[in-house]
C-alpha cells in the first residue's frame, strides 16, 4: 500500500495508511466516532450499557482484527499518536487506532467497506433503530446526508 485509504465525514472516519517506520506491509488503522454529532440518535436510547457509537467502534475494531487474521495478517491494539489529527478538536470524538502486518494490498479496501456500513449497522441496532443503509457504500459527504436526516427525524 502506497497511499491512505480514507473515509472521513463529520460523524465517523476510517483512516488506513502504510505504518512507514514499521516492516514492510504494516498499516495503521485509524477510527472514530463523533459523540457529540451521534447524540439525537443514542441519546436516551441505550440504557445504562456504554453509549451506541463507541461500543459500534469497538466492536467494528474487533471484527477488523477477525478479518485481518482470515487474511494471514497479524493485527495488534496499539496505543499512541499515529492518529492525531484526523478527528476535528471541536467535537468529542471516541477514537481507536490498530496495527495491522503483513496485510496483503487488498486488505485495506476490504476493511474499509466492512467497517464503515458496519459500525452504522451496530449504531443503529444499539438504539433500536431501522439501519435504511444503500445496499452500496455511499460517498462520506452522501452517507452523512443520510445520517443527519436520520438525526432529525429521531431527535428529542
Amino acid at each position: 500500500m502506497k497511499k491512505a485509504c480514507e473515509y472521513i465525514n463529520d460523524f465517523l472516519y476510517f483512516v488506513i495508511r502504510p505504518a512507514e517506520d514499521r516492516a514492510r506491509g504494516a498499516l495503521i488503522c485509524c477510527s472514530g466516532v463523533n459523540i457529540d454529532r451521534f447524540a439525537p440518535l443514542t441519546k436516551g436510547r441505550h440504557g445504562l450499557s456504554s453509549n451506541p457509537a463507541i461500543r459500534g467502534l469497538q466492536i467494528v475494531k474487533l471484527e477488523v482484527k477477525t478479518l485481518a487474521l482470515s487474511k494471514g495478517a497479524s493485527p495488534k491494539t496499539i496505543r499512541g499518536n499515529d492518529c492525531a489529527g484526523i478527528a476535528p478538536a471541536k467535537d468529542t470524538w471516541y477514537t481507536e487506532i490498530l496495527l495491522i502486518e503483513d496485510a496483503a494490498e487488498s486488505l485495506p479496501a476490504e476493511i474499509m467497506n466492512y467497517s464503515v456500513t458496519r459500525l452504522l449497522e451496530s449504531i443503529f441496532k444499539a438504539c433500536m433503530l431501522e439501519p435504511r443503509l444503500p445496499a452500496k457504500l455511499p460517498e462520506p459527504g452522501e452517507l452523512q446526508e443520510l445520517i443527519e436526516a436520520r438525526c432529525r427525524e429521531y431527535a428529542r
